[in-house]
């Protein structure tokens, strides 16, 4: 798992953690942390894609296709 994806998943599991205190105590703040966290795994899953692709994503044109 690259570096990157680890990272987000750690961020994505703190979000959580703080969305979960944040509604247990009322504050409405959790949704705003509910939000980071849904960012945060997007970014894990487009690392750990990226890099299962093989790619690294360098060199790639518009939509994925090699540039020229």
């Amino acid at each position: 798992m690259p570096r990157l994806a680890r990272y987000a998943l750690v961020v994505c599991a703190l979000a959580v953690a703080a969305a979960v205190v944040s509604f247990a105590k009322g504050s409405w703040i959790g949704v705003v942390w509910v939000l980071l966290a849904g960012v945060c795994s997007n970014m894990a899953w487009y690392y750990m894609r990226r890099t299962k692709a093989g790619r690294g994503g360098a060199g790639t044109g518009r939509g994925g296709a090699p540039a020229a």
